[in-house]
Formats: structure tokens, C-alpha cells, sequence
């Protein structure tokens, strides 16, 4: 007779998503009876009663007694402690991957969306061009609800729309039956060893795919466009710049969709309300999947015309006195800052600068310093200096010492005049002055509203 020994569960990190995979444990039946242990460097959490933990800077000591243990997503895959206790015959999981693997026993209807900038406002856009057709959609991953929350609402009927970081996907064993690759350069260099980790780490959303499959690949990017070769789905494109053959395009003034045979108008890009021509990508992309999924193009028109953005993603805040006041928070890389900067014409004063992300700032302090329409930048927090340091233009007028966003915005103020914008994209983390980037995002536009 075999004897089933009780399974000994950690959960690492115990936020967001750890506390979702506490939930998910205690009402699945495969894992009843199970000892869960909840482990964090944070001492200051709080622990579901009659639950064993391990909290401090030693959280990961002597992984190898857990049968299963389920990573956060800031917890790096490639932590030592975590090889070594895969070595030692340690399940390491996911909350993502068990999402994969008990979601599918009910639907396969998974969309993934990755990229470095845009996958929130894509994965959102796509959602709410499903429900407009009428389709049981949910939305999970990096946004939305927890996705395992929501696992036992699922029928085979149910769409899921997952957005999906770097740190999700570097150990995911399973694909989406469409997966979306937005523009990916580089990011998360202080949690990645290097690019190519990165980007190979995104690949894992094309790599499991078979032939009933679809993959919807940025065409402006050579990164994103070499995932084709990663993939056994079928291939779908799309661009702002170039006709594509099987995607969506841009071409005079319009949305257009091509299946292979034939070209559709969509409609216009005016109909898009939210600013920058890097948008039209996140537009294409949601389109493309549409029309994988035969939705009609009207209800495809109808959502574009009715969709504002995300908060902290070029979020317009308020115009006073003239000055308009853009809040895009979220902004966190120099390129996702770059994209932002160009989607304004008129004259800016921008706010950058704030914590370390191993980001190479050259190709954005380029782009400053042969700017004609930036008037000032009030630079804020550690990673400042290294972006001024490529910034080599005298007529931009530079604003340092701010303690707080109280003291920039009226800095602002002070040297912005009617028609022009300021625009908070800082790219870098917000860690330091701030406690994340929506907390920053929220003081901007408090500091913002009480100005008169």
C-alpha cells in the first residue's frame, strides 16, 4: 500500500498575487490537506491565521523541504535558492502557470499580450472589443482581477485577456492560443541578467503554440518580429508604418486590415482619442485579434471611438491656464518616455528621473537634445544625473532640487505658458521619492488640481 505523504506548499511573496494563490489552495481540491507556508522579506505582513511563515532577509533559506512552491512575479526564477531546490526534486511554480493549467480544463480561449510599452492599454482595448461583441471575457494577469480568482466562472464559452510581464512568462511551460507581442526592447535590467534574458523570457508566449494557434507580432520592431520564428501558430503582423500582408496597418489616415486576400478599411485614425502615433500600434494589435475572432467592424469602430486609455498612460489630467497636464506615470523605461515625448508637438516641460532599472538613457537624451519643442525638464531622483548626463542642449532650461511633487508642479508652473504641456514621464521606477508609480501618478495629479 502507497502511502500519499501530506504536500508542503510555499508561497513566495506574500502580495497581490500570493495572497490569490493562499485563496486558491484553500478551496481546490488537489491541494486539501496541504501545509502552506507563506514566505516574504517583508516582516510587516500580515499572515492568515494558523499559517506557518518564514518572513525576513532569510525568507528563501532551506527551499528544498517545499514539495510545491509558488513564485511571485518579483521574485527572480534564477535566484540560487530556487535552483537549488528544483535540483533537489522541488516543484517551482506560478500563479500564471496555474492558471494555464487548471483554466484549460475548462477553456482554451487564452489571449496574451506582452511587449515593453502597451500592453495594458492593448489588453484592455481587446477586452472591451470582446464584450462588445457579446463574448464572457475576463481580464487578469497584470491588470484586472487576480487570475486565479476567477477560475471557477470559467466555461468553455469564457475568454480570458492575460497581460503578461517578463517575470510571468520566463518559466511559463504553456502558450496562449493567441498571443500578442507588442514593441519589446529592453527593461527589467535589475531583475534580468541581461537582454537577452528578457526577450527570451517573452518568447515563452509564442514557444508552446501549435498550429491551431495565432501569434500577432509588432512589425516595427526586429525584437518582436523575430518571434515569428519562435512560433508554430499562425502569423498575423502588424505596423503604423509599413502595408502588411496578413495584419493591420496604417494607410491614408485609416486602420486597414488584410487577411492575405483582401483589404478592409476599419476606420480612421481620428477616431482614436487617445495621443501619440505609438498608440496606433496598441490600436492594431487589438484590431488584428478582432478580426482573428470575426468581429464585426463596427463593433470593432464603436469601442476604438469610445476608448480613453489607462490611468498613468498618457492620462490627460487638466488644463489650467492654458497648460495642458499629461500624466503618464507608468512610463518607467526611456523608450516608453521617447513614445511620449513625441506624441506631443507643442512645446513641453517634461518631469524625469527617478530609481535605478539598469536603463541605457543615450538614445533618449539624443532625442532631447535635438528637440525643438522642449522648453524645460525638472529632473527628479538618483537615475537624474546619469539621464542629464546625455542631455546636451542649452536652451533647455534645467529645474533640480524638488523634495516634492507639490514643489514640481509649482516649479512647473512657473515656467510653462499657455499652449504648452507638461508631461510627467519619468522613465524610471518611482521607488525613492515615491512608493510606485501610481502612487506617483496620483500625487501629480492632486498637485496638479489645487492649482489655481
Amino acid at each position: 500500500m502507497q502511502i500519499k505523504l501530506k504536500q508542503k506548499i510555499a508561497i513566495l511573496g506574500f502580495g497581490k498575487e500570493g495572497q490569490s494563490a493562499y485563496r486558491f489552495l484553500k478551496k481546490t481540491k488537489e491541494f486539501r490537506g496541504a501545509e502552506i507556508w507563506i514566505l516574504d522579506a517583508s516582516e510587516k505582513i500580515e499572515t492568515p491565521k494558523g499559517v506557518s511563515f518564514q518572513l525576513g532577509n532569510d525568507y528563501l533559506k532551506d527551499l528544498k523541504r517545499f514539495n510545491i512552491i509558488i513564485r511571485s512575479p518579483g521574485i527572480k526564477y534564477y535566484a540560487p535558492e530556487i535552483q537549488s531546490a528544483i535540483k533537489c526534486g522541488s516543484r517551482v511554480t506560478s500563479v500564471i502557470k496555474l492558471f494555464f493549467e487548471f483554466a484549460q480544463r475548462r477553456t482554451k480561449n487564452i489571449i496574451g499580450v506582452t511587449g515593453t510599452k502597451g500592453k495594458g492599454t492593448t489588453s484592455t482595448l481587446i477586452t472591451k472589443i470582446l464584450k462588445k461583441s457579446g463574448k464572457k471575457v475576463f481580464l487578469a494577469g497584470n491588470i484586472g482581477s487576480p487570475a486565479l480568482d476567477f477560475i471557477s466562472k470559467l466555461t468553455k464559452d469564457s475568454w480570458i485577456v492575460l497581460e503578461l510581464s517578463s517575470f510571468q512568462l520566463i518559466d511559463l511551460t504553456e502558450s496562449p492560443h493567441i498571443s500578442v507581442a507588442l514593441m519589446v526592447t529592453s527593461e527589467h535590467l535589475n531583475w534580468h541578467k541581461n537582454v537577452r534574458e528578457y526577450r527570451d523570457a517573452k518568447a515563452n508566449i509564442f514557444r508552446f503554440q501549435n498550429g491551431k494557434d495565432f501569434a500577432v507580432l509588432a512589425n516595427d520592431y526586429p525584437a518582436s518580429a523575430t518571434y515569428a520564428s519562435t512560433t508554430k501558430g499562425k502569423v498575423f503582423m502588424f505596423s503604423r508604418r509599413t502595408p502588411i500582408k496578413k495584419g493591420t496597418f496604417v494607410q491614408d489616415d485609416f486602420f486597414v486590415f488584410s487577411d492575405g486576400k483582401q483589404k478592409k478599411k476599419i476606420c480612421e485614425v481620428s477616431t482614436l482619442q487617445i495621443p501619440g502615433e505609438h498608440n496606433w500600434e496598441n490600436i492594431g494589435a487589438a484590431i488584428t485579434v478582432a478580426k482573428i475572432l470575426h468581429i464585426p467592424n463596427a463593433v470593432i469602430k464603436k469601442t476604438i471611438a469610445g476608448f480613453v486609455g489607462l490611468e498613468h498612460r498618457l492620462e490627460f489630467v487638466a488644463e489650467k491656464n492654458g497648460v495642458r497636464y499629461y500624466n503618464d506615470s507608468y512610463a518607467t523605461t526611456p523608450e516608453t518616455s521617447i513614445a511620449a515625448i513625441e506624441a506631443f508637438k507643442q512645446p513641453k516641460i517634461l518631469i524625469l528621473g527617478g530609481s535605478h532599472k539598469g536603463s541605457d538613457f543615450a538614445k533618449l537624451g539624443k532625442m532631447i537634445s535635438q528637440s525643438k519643442s522642449i522648453k524645460a525638464i525638472i529632473g527628479i531622483g538618483v537615475e537624474w544625473e546619469r539621464i542629464k548626463s546625455h542631455v546636451h542642449n542649452p536652451k533647455i532650461k534645467i529645474i533640480e532640487g524638488c523634495n516634492d511633487m507639490n514643489e514640481i508642479i509649482d516649479y512647473a508652473k512657473t515656467v510653462a505658458a499657455s499652449g504648452d504641456v507638461v508631461l510627467l514621464s519619468p522613465a524610471c521606477a518611482s521607488f525613492g521619492m515615491f512608493q510606485n508609480y501610481g502612487s506617483r501618478g496620483k500625487l501629480f495629479k492632486d498637485a496638479v488640481k489645487r492649482l489655481k
